[in-house]
């Protein structure tokens, strides 16, 4: 009995918007749907996969189900309003446009995925991790180290990557020191979201602006000023209450495996092809990117062809009364095994929240968003408080929201937005990827209420970026500034 229950509400909620069905266009315009009950039956759906989403530390339900599962809900229903007045391809050409965009964004995401997690199984990062620890830094030299550090290696590597190694070196030298340990992980934070907000490859939302062809690559380094300033406003204000004295010094030492060196050259040059590509060919950068991707795969042959296993005395590790064994270290490197470690839990978030929000678009809602927003309150104003909305909802649905409005800007505005966007979730722990991975990283040390504590000097240096945006970037407000 209980097997037939989900047809039937599925049944019972298309009789109930049924009626709306005169409402589609036959001609293959869309209609307006933001006051009918299809559009609040789809915003409900939203909201509720949403709130799962922002509670995923406490459910342990990923994040990417109840978005996967209110895109297809949402656009069923639309299409069902459709079809019942014989248009069946307006939705399905508007369906197929959200697609490209998230096909373009997903094979470039999976390239970078894949490139870092083949440097992490040849420990580059281990071994950047053990250098760091056995140099013997102060508290305050390790504050400001791992800031700075990842401040510059969030803009190639991603915020989130940064984050976790750099939280991997403060947890390693200061685990015996939780004052330390908190205020380090709200510096890294900080630092990875203004790091990001000035590359392409930082963060998701710029990649975004980038691939829409809404801002140059070169353009985004007019935040490198701003985005300094996000960081060292809070991270000198911190620093005060950075313990003194100095960890012990630890004497591990970890060798990068065979290949480590080429892979990031190779990644550095797959990086030039996807600028190259879309700068001088005018190609999408997901080619380039996926160009750079048959580098690595050529390479994993040849690392596999030419392996040969280094046999080593089992004394060394701890066996005895064995003969000579392989070395464990001595890794064959596998090609497939890393693009299968890609966040794919972080991917079909990314599909769902698309198609979810371009569904919502669809309806209207956007529309009217945009009105409200940029029309009436003005984008500077507006940009400023995507910011603030995505200290509390992940930053990727607003900044696709505002992407899919794609109001009326100049590229000052579109720089502001970028910006916001990118270091708004340093407000609280939840606002950004980094935040909630650290939490986990370093869970009783680093916590959301002692990240509250910061955030009145974090939202000060909030506004003074965007100050400084608005002054020294005054010549891109300019109507007749390029936004290419």
């Amino acid at each position: 009995m209980f097997h037939a229950l989900p047809p039937l509400i599925v049944s019972a909620c298309l009789l109930l918007l049924f009626p709306l069905g005169a409402l589609a266009s036959e001609t293959g315009q869309t209609v307006d749907l933001t006051g009918e009950r299809v559009g609040y039956t789809a915003l409900v759906i939203f909201v509720i996969a949403y709130l799962l989403v922002m509670l995923e530390e406490f459910t342990h339900l990923r994040k990417s189900k109840p978005v996967i599962l209110a895109a297809g809900i949402i656009w069923g229903m639309i299409a069902f309003i459709y079809a019942g007045n014989g248009d069946g391809h307006t939705v399905e050409a508007a369906l197929q446009h959200n697609l490209l965009d998230f096909a373009e964004l997903f094979l470039f995401l999976l390239v970078a995925m894949t490139y870092v997690n083949a440097m992490d199984e040849r420990q580059v990062f281990e071994a950047l991790r053990a250098l760091l620890v056995r140099r013997g830094f102060s508290y305050r030299n390790l504050y400001w180290l791992t800031g700075i550090l990842t401040f510059f290696l969030s803009p190639l590597l991603d915020n989130l990557t940064t984050a976790l190694v750099m939280g991997a070196v403060l947890l390693a030298v200061g685990k015996e020191n939780g004052k330390f340990v908190s205020v380090g992980c709200i510096n890294i934070v900080v630092a990875a979201n203004a790091g990001g907000a000035f590359s392409p490859f930082g963060d998701i939302t710029t990649l975004m602006v980038w691939q829409e062809g809404l801002v140059n690559f070169s353009t985004f380094f007019l935040l490198f000023i701003p985005s300094v300033v996000n960081y060292m406003v809070p991270a000198f204000i911190m620093q005060f209450t950075v313990p003194h004295g100095k960890p012990p010094a630890g004497d591990e030492r970890i060798l990068m495996r065979r290949g480590a060196k080429r892979i990031m050259f190779l990644f550095a040059c797959t990086v030039v092809t996807a600028i190259g590509f879309h700068n001088y060919l005018h190609l999408p950068p997901f080619l380039g990117m996926m160009t750079g991707l048959g580098f690595l795969q050529f390479f994993s042959y040849y690392l596999k062809k030419t392996h040969r296993p280094r046999l080593i005395e089992p004394e060394s590790i701890g066996v005895v009364g064995q003969s000579a064994m392989e070395d464990p270290q001595d890794a064959q490197f596998d090609f497939f095994h890393r693009l299968a470690r890609a966040e794919w839990d972080t991917l079909l978030f990314f599909y769902g929240v698309v198609l979810s929000v371009g569904g919502l678009g669809f309806i209207g809602y956007l529309a009217l968003v945009s009105e409200a927003l940029y029309t009436n309150i003005g984008p500077t104003f507006a940009n400023t408080g995507v910011g603030v909305v995505s200290a509390i909802v992940d930053n990727i649905p607003v900044m696709f929201a505002v992407l899919t409005m794609n109001p009326d800007m100049v590229l000052g505005h579109w720089l502001l937005v970028t910006l916001t966007a990118g270091v708004g979730g340093s407000m609280l722990s939840i606002g950004s990827a980094a935040g909630v991975a650290l939490m986990g990283q370093a869970r009783g040390k680093y916590t959301f209420f002692g990240h509250l504590k910061w955030a009145p000097v974090i939202i000060l240096g909030y506004a003074a970026s965007i100050l400084v945006h608005l002054w020294l970037n005054a010549a891109t407000f300019s109507v007749a500034a390029a936004t290419g």
